[in-house]
Protein backbone atom coordinates (compact mmCIF):
# COMPACT_ATOMS: atom_id res chain seq x y z
CA UNK A 1 0.00 0.00 0.00
CA UNK A 2 1.39 3.37 -1.02
CA UNK A 3 0.79 6.09 1.60
CA UNK A 4 1.07 8.98 -0.83
CA UNK A 5 -1.30 7.34 -3.30
CA UNK A 6 -3.79 6.77 -0.48
CA UNK A 7 -3.47 10.38 0.68
CA UNK A 8 -3.94 11.79 -2.83
CA UNK A 9 -6.93 9.60 -3.55
CA UNK A 10 -8.43 10.51 -0.17
CA UNK A 11 -8.27 14.18 -1.12
CA UNK A 12 -9.83 13.45 -4.52
CA UNK A 13 -12.57 11.34 -2.94
CA UNK A 14 -13.33 14.05 -0.39
CA UNK A 15 -13.64 16.52 -3.24
CA UNK A 16 -16.04 14.21 -5.04
CA UNK A 17 -18.21 14.03 -1.92
CA UNK A 18 -18.26 17.83 -1.72
CA UNK A 19 -19.26 18.18 -5.38
CA UNK A 20 -21.88 15.42 -5.16
CA UNK A 21 -23.28 16.77 -1.92
CA UNK A 22 -23.52 20.26 -3.38
CA UNK A 23 -25.38 18.84 -6.37
CA UNK A 24 -27.88 17.21 -4.02
CA UNK A 25 -28.43 20.45 -2.12
CA UNK A 26 -28.84 22.55 -5.26
CA UNK A 27 -30.89 20.19 -7.42
CA UNK A 28 -32.79 18.33 -4.68
CA UNK A 29 -33.74 15.37 -6.91
CA UNK A 30 -37.39 14.70 -6.24
CA UNK A 31 -38.10 11.38 -7.92
CA UNK A 32 -36.64 7.96 -7.24
CA UNK A 33 -35.34 7.83 -10.79
CA UNK A 34 -33.47 11.12 -10.38
CA UNK A 35 -31.96 10.01 -7.08
CA UNK A 36 -30.84 6.66 -8.49
CA UNK A 37 -29.28 8.43 -11.46
CA UNK A 38 -27.39 10.76 -9.14
CA UNK A 39 -25.97 7.79 -7.21
CA UNK A 40 -25.08 6.04 -10.46
CA UNK A 41 -23.06 9.01 -11.72
CA UNK A 42 -21.41 9.64 -8.34
CA UNK A 43 -20.28 6.02 -7.93
CA UNK A 44 -18.98 5.87 -11.50
CA UNK A 45 -16.83 8.94 -10.86
CA UNK A 46 -15.61 7.43 -7.61
CA UNK A 47 -14.49 4.15 -9.17
CA UNK A 48 -12.78 5.99 -11.99
CA UNK A 49 -10.96 8.15 -9.46
CA UNK A 50 -9.80 5.07 -7.53
CA UNK A 51 -8.59 3.35 -10.67
CA UNK A 52 -10.87 0.32 -10.25
CA UNK A 53 -11.91 -1.72 -13.28
CA UNK A 54 -15.17 -3.64 -13.52
CA UNK A 55 -15.65 -6.78 -15.56
CA UNK A 56 -19.15 -8.15 -15.93
CA UNK A 57 -20.78 -11.31 -17.22
CA UNK A 58 -24.47 -11.24 -17.99
CA UNK A 59 -26.86 -8.32 -17.92
CA UNK A 60 -28.02 -6.17 -15.01
CA UNK A 61 -31.81 -6.77 -14.99
CA UNK A 62 -33.94 -3.78 -15.85
CA UNK A 63 -36.62 -4.72 -13.31
CA UNK A 64 -37.13 -6.70 -10.14
CA UNK A 65 -34.72 -7.45 -7.31
CA UNK A 66 -31.02 -8.31 -7.51
CA UNK A 67 -29.47 -10.35 -4.71
CA UNK A 68 -25.76 -10.88 -4.24
CA UNK A 69 -23.07 -12.03 -1.85
CA UNK A 70 -21.58 -9.22 0.23
CA UNK A 71 -17.86 -8.56 0.67
CA UNK A 72 -17.37 -4.84 1.22
CA UNK A 73 -18.79 -1.34 1.15
CA UNK A 74 -17.31 -1.38 -2.35
CA UNK A 75 -20.08 -3.75 -3.50
CA UNK A 76 -22.61 -0.93 -3.37
CA UNK A 77 -20.39 1.37 -5.41
CA UNK A 78 -19.86 -1.35 -8.02
CA UNK A 79 -23.54 -2.21 -8.48
CA UNK A 80 -24.56 1.46 -8.56
CA UNK A 81 -21.91 2.13 -11.20
CA UNK A 82 -23.34 -0.56 -13.45
CA UNK A 83 -26.94 0.62 -13.39
CA UNK A 84 -29.22 3.12 -11.59
CA UNK A 85 -30.84 1.18 -8.76
CA UNK A 86 -32.13 1.37 -5.18
CA UNK A 87 -30.36 -0.33 -2.28
CA UNK A 88 -31.69 -1.81 0.92
CA UNK A 89 -29.38 -1.08 3.85
CA UNK A 90 -29.22 -1.47 7.61
CA UNK A 91 -30.83 1.29 9.64
CA UNK A 92 -27.54 2.32 11.26
CA UNK A 93 -26.26 3.75 7.97
CA UNK A 94 -28.93 6.45 8.12
CA UNK A 95 -27.19 7.91 11.20
CA UNK A 96 -23.67 8.00 9.74
CA UNK A 97 -22.33 11.56 9.29
CA UNK A 98 -22.54 12.80 5.69
CA UNK A 99 -22.83 9.29 4.24
CA UNK A 100 -26.17 8.72 5.96
CA UNK A 101 -27.62 11.89 4.52
CA UNK A 102 -26.35 11.05 1.06
CA UNK A 103 -27.67 7.47 1.12
CA UNK A 104 -31.04 8.76 2.28
CA UNK A 105 -31.10 11.34 -0.50
CA UNK A 106 -30.21 8.63 -3.04
CA UNK A 107 -33.38 6.74 -2.12
CA UNK A 108 -31.98 3.95 0.06
CA UNK A 109 -34.54 1.76 1.84
CA UNK A 110 -33.55 1.10 5.45
CA UNK A 111 -34.18 -2.03 7.49
CA UNK A 112 -33.69 -2.32 11.26
CA UNK A 113 -32.36 -5.88 11.46
CA UNK A 114 -33.42 -7.79 14.53
CA UNK A 115 -36.60 -5.76 14.92
CA UNK A 116 -39.81 -7.64 14.26
CA UNK A 117 -41.72 -6.45 11.21
CA UNK A 118 -38.89 -4.32 9.85
CA UNK A 119 -38.77 -6.17 6.54
CA UNK A 120 -42.52 -5.85 6.15
CA UNK A 121 -42.34 -2.11 6.76
CA UNK A 122 -39.64 -1.85 4.09
CA UNK A 123 -41.85 -3.70 1.60
CA UNK A 124 -43.85 -0.58 0.72
CA UNK A 125 -40.73 1.41 -0.13
CA UNK A 126 -39.19 -1.44 -2.10
CA UNK A 127 -42.41 -1.89 -4.03
CA UNK A 128 -42.52 1.83 -4.83
CA UNK A 129 -39.02 1.62 -6.28
CA UNK A 130 -39.93 -1.48 -8.29
CA UNK A 131 -43.07 0.22 -9.57
CA UNK A 132 -40.91 3.14 -10.71
CA UNK A 133 -38.94 0.72 -12.87
CA UNK A 134 -35.82 0.67 -10.70
CA UNK A 135 -34.06 -2.57 -9.74
CA UNK A 136 -33.76 -3.08 -5.98
CA UNK A 137 -30.44 -4.50 -4.78
CA UNK A 138 -29.87 -6.17 -1.42
CA UNK A 139 -27.53 -8.64 0.24
CA UNK A 140 -29.36 -11.51 1.97
CA UNK A 141 -26.29 -12.49 4.04
CA UNK A 142 -27.01 -9.36 6.08
CA UNK A 143 -23.32 -8.70 6.67
CA UNK A 144 -19.98 -8.85 4.87
CA UNK A 145 -17.42 -11.64 4.80
CA UNK A 146 -13.90 -12.26 3.50
CA UNK A 147 -15.25 -14.32 0.62
CA UNK A 148 -14.04 -17.68 1.91
CA UNK A 149 -17.62 -18.90 2.19
CA UNK A 150 -21.15 -17.78 1.44
CA UNK A 151 -22.99 -17.07 4.69
CA UNK A 152 -26.54 -18.12 5.50
CA UNK A 153 -29.18 -16.05 3.70
CA UNK A 154 -31.80 -14.24 5.77
CA UNK A 155 -35.31 -14.67 4.47
CA UNK A 156 -37.12 -11.49 5.59
CA UNK A 157 -36.48 -9.14 2.67
CA UNK A 158 -36.55 -11.99 0.20
CA UNK A 159 -40.02 -13.08 1.26
CA UNK A 160 -41.29 -9.51 0.94
CA UNK A 161 -40.02 -9.24 -2.64
CA UNK A 162 -41.41 -12.65 -3.60
CA UNK A 163 -44.73 -11.72 -2.01
CA UNK A 164 -44.89 -8.64 -4.19
CA UNK A 165 -44.45 -10.74 -7.31
CA UNK A 166 -41.14 -9.21 -8.42
CA UNK A 167 -38.57 -11.38 -10.21
CA UNK A 168 -35.39 -12.03 -8.23
CA UNK A 169 -32.10 -12.30 -10.12
CA UNK A 170 -28.94 -13.72 -8.56
CA UNK A 171 -25.60 -11.96 -8.86
CA UNK A 172 -22.11 -12.64 -7.57
CA UNK A 173 -19.34 -10.12 -6.92
CA UNK A 174 -15.65 -10.85 -6.40
CA UNK A 175 -12.39 -8.92 -6.38
CA UNK A 176 -8.86 -9.53 -7.55
CA UNK A 177 -5.66 -7.71 -8.39
CA UNK A 178 -4.59 -7.18 -11.98
CA UNK A 179 -1.31 -9.06 -12.36
CA UNK A 180 0.66 -6.21 -13.91
CA UNK A 181 -0.25 -3.78 -11.11
CA UNK A 182 -1.37 -5.71 -8.05
CA UNK A 183 2.10 -7.10 -7.37
CA UNK A 184 3.21 -3.60 -6.43
CA UNK A 185 0.97 -3.66 -3.37
CA UNK A 186 3.37 -5.87 -1.43
CA UNK A 187 3.29 -9.51 -0.29
CA UNK A 188 1.35 -8.70 2.88
CA UNK A 189 -1.66 -7.37 0.95
CA UNK A 190 -4.56 -9.67 0.09
CA UNK A 191 -8.07 -9.36 -1.26
CA UNK A 192 -9.55 -11.07 1.80
CA UNK A 193 -7.95 -8.65 4.25
CA UNK A 194 -7.51 -5.40 2.35
CA UNK A 195 -10.34 -5.27 -0.20
CA UNK A 196 -13.03 -7.17 1.66
CA UNK A 197 -14.33 -5.29 4.70
CA UNK A 198 -15.56 -7.56 7.48
CA UNK A 199 -15.27 -8.29 11.18
CA UNK A 200 -14.22 -5.59 13.62
CA UNK A 201 -12.10 -3.52 11.28
CA UNK A 202 -12.07 0.25 11.64
CA UNK A 203 -13.78 1.56 8.52
CA UNK A 204 -11.80 4.77 7.99
CA UNK A 205 -8.47 2.97 8.44
CA UNK A 206 -9.57 0.26 6.03
CA UNK A 207 -10.71 2.78 3.42
CA UNK A 208 -7.44 4.70 3.65
CA UNK A 209 -5.37 1.56 3.13
CA UNK A 210 -7.67 0.44 0.33
CA UNK A 211 -7.21 3.76 -1.49
CA UNK A 212 -3.47 3.10 -1.57
CA UNK A 213 -3.84 -0.17 -3.48
CA UNK A 214 -3.14 -0.59 -7.18
CA UNK A 215 -4.78 -2.80 -9.77
CA UNK A 216 -8.04 -3.63 -7.99
CA UNK A 217 -10.51 -5.34 -10.28
CA UNK A 218 -14.18 -6.06 -9.54
CA UNK A 219 -15.94 -8.94 -11.26
CA UNK A 220 -19.73 -9.21 -11.34
CA UNK A 221 -21.77 -12.12 -12.68
CA UNK A 222 -25.52 -11.96 -13.29
CA UNK A 223 -27.70 -15.02 -13.76
CA UNK A 224 -29.29 -15.38 -17.18
CA UNK A 225 -32.79 -15.80 -15.74
CA UNK A 226 -34.59 -14.88 -12.49
CA UNK A 227 -34.64 -17.55 -9.78
CA UNK A 228 -37.45 -20.08 -10.20
CA UNK A 229 -38.53 -20.54 -6.58
CA UNK A 230 -40.32 -23.78 -5.76
CA UNK A 231 -42.74 -22.11 -3.35
CA UNK A 232 -44.20 -18.75 -2.35
CA UNK A 233 -43.31 -16.24 0.36
CA UNK A 234 -44.96 -18.39 3.03
CA UNK A 235 -42.09 -20.86 2.72
CA UNK A 236 -39.48 -18.21 3.28
CA UNK A 237 -36.76 -20.48 4.68
CA UNK A 238 -36.88 -22.69 1.60
CA UNK A 239 -36.73 -19.64 -0.64
CA UNK A 240 -33.65 -18.39 1.22
CA UNK A 241 -31.89 -21.72 0.67
CA UNK A 242 -32.75 -21.67 -3.03
CA UNK A 243 -31.58 -18.07 -3.36
CA UNK A 244 -28.28 -18.90 -1.69
CA UNK A 245 -27.78 -21.84 -4.05
CA UNK A 246 -28.39 -19.59 -7.06
CA UNK A 247 -25.78 -17.06 -5.89
CA UNK A 248 -23.31 -19.81 -4.97
CA UNK A 249 -23.65 -21.35 -8.43
CA UNK A 250 -22.51 -18.07 -9.99
CA UNK A 251 -19.53 -17.99 -7.67
CA UNK A 252 -18.41 -21.33 -8.99
CA UNK A 253 -18.16 -20.17 -12.58
CA UNK A 254 -14.70 -19.49 -13.92
CA UNK A 255 -14.63 -16.61 -16.35
CA UNK A 256 -15.96 -13.10 -16.71
CA UNK A 257 -15.90 -12.16 -20.35
CA UNK A 258 -17.22 -8.66 -20.90
CA UNK A 259 -15.35 -5.56 -19.80
CA UNK A 260 -17.32 -2.49 -18.79
CA UNK A 261 -16.02 0.65 -20.50
CA UNK A 262 -18.87 3.11 -20.06
CA UNK A 263 -18.19 4.47 -16.58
Amino acid sequence: MNFFRAAWRSVRLAGMFVVAGTELIVRRPATREQRADWLHRFCARGLRGMGIEIFVEGVFPERGAVISNHLSYLDIVVFATLHPCVFVSKEEVRRWPVVGWMTTMSGTVYVARGHGGSAMRARKEMQAALDAGLPVVFFPEGTTSNGSQLLKFHSGLLSQVIGGGAPVTAAYVSYSFVADHGEGNGPEVSVAEDVCYWGDRHMLAHIFKFLGLRGVRAEVRFAEEPIAFSSDELHRKRAAVEARSAVAALGGREQVTERVHHF
